[in-house]
């Protein structure tokens, strides 16, 4: 064998092994947030426990309704139920109903968003579900600050246009160039809302949506959507349910977060997608 050849048989081996070890240090890598995520979960369950506590002990402030004021009850369009609180998105006649349960200042609802939101949507446009989402605000008791209720008012402000904006605007505040980090009360502010919607073509510009998000016309629906958490008794947020059956990771206890696990467990729940 030639010096040359053996050379390149090295430079070559050494290319393999060099991409082998990206390789692995990206799957340690996603391994290493995963376990991050999960254990995030297992705070915010905790967490939101002492939420209800507080939540029962203090006053109407804490609550949230004292935020809302004396506000009316309005309701987005394009949601159903006594209280406007039935968001479902996707074809009628989808047979399976996927319930997801998430707070706008969810650090692990923002990493399910980026990982496995865009292989939900698509199930969803394919007709193989739809999807009934309920935003909660529990941790603006447990991180003190209005945030999470601010920016449920404003997604009703968004559904109110279309269910199209809604979804857009929703992956947009989790979006990593605009999700805050949990104690940061970001979404309080209006000025931010709106400057996060002009990313999302049908809300661009678009006065009614502004005037909504400034006058808080749905910050009362906000509120009456948070009490769902509570009342359903959901532990923590992600939380994807399928009836009363909650849908899991490979652990069996956190969600789903990671793309192929998201899709592991859709199609343990309703079948291979065909």
């Amino acid at each position: 064998m030639s010096n040359r050849n053996n050379q390149q048989n090295k430079q070559a081996a050494r290319e393999r092994l060099r991409a082998e070890r990206e390789r692995q240090a990206k799957r340690d890598k996603t391994r290493r947030q995963l376990f991050v995520a999960g254990a995030i979960v297992a705070v915010l369950a905790i967490a939101g426990g002492v939420g209800y506590a507080v939540s029962n002990m203090n006053d109407d402030k804490s609550s949230g309704s004292g935020w809302a004021g004396d506000k009316a009850l309005v309701k987005p369009a394009n949601t159903t139920g006594e209280n406007g609180d039935e968001i479902v998105i996707g074809d009628a006649k989808a047979k399976e109903t996927l319930t997801v349960y998430e707070d706008p200042r969810c650090p692990v609802c923002a990493t399910f968003e980026n990982e496995s939101g865009p292989q939900l949507r698509q199930d969803v446009k394919d007709g193989r579900y739809k999807v009934r989402f309920v935003m909660v605000n529990f941790i603006d008791d447990m991180a003190r600050g209005t945030g999470s209720k601010n920016a449920v008012s404003a997604l009703g402000a968004a559904l109110n246009v279309s269910p199209d904006a809604f979804v857009a605007y929703k992956e947009a505040l989790y979006s990593p160039k605009n999700h805050p980090a949990e104690q940061d009360d970001a979404f309080a502010d209006d000025k931010r809302l709106i400057e996060i919607a002009q990313q999302v073509p049908a809300l661009k510009g678009n006065k009614d949506f502004e005037k909504a998000v400034n006058d808080g016309t749905y910050d009362k629906w906000a509120v009456e959507m948070g009490k769902l958490f509570q009342k359903n008794k959901v532990p923590g947020t992600p939380a994807l349910l399928h009836g009363d059956k909650k849908l899991t990771g490979p652990d069996g206890k956190n969600p789903p977060i990671a793309k192929e696990h998201f899709t592991a467990a859709v199609d343990k729940e309703f079948g291979p997608k065909k």
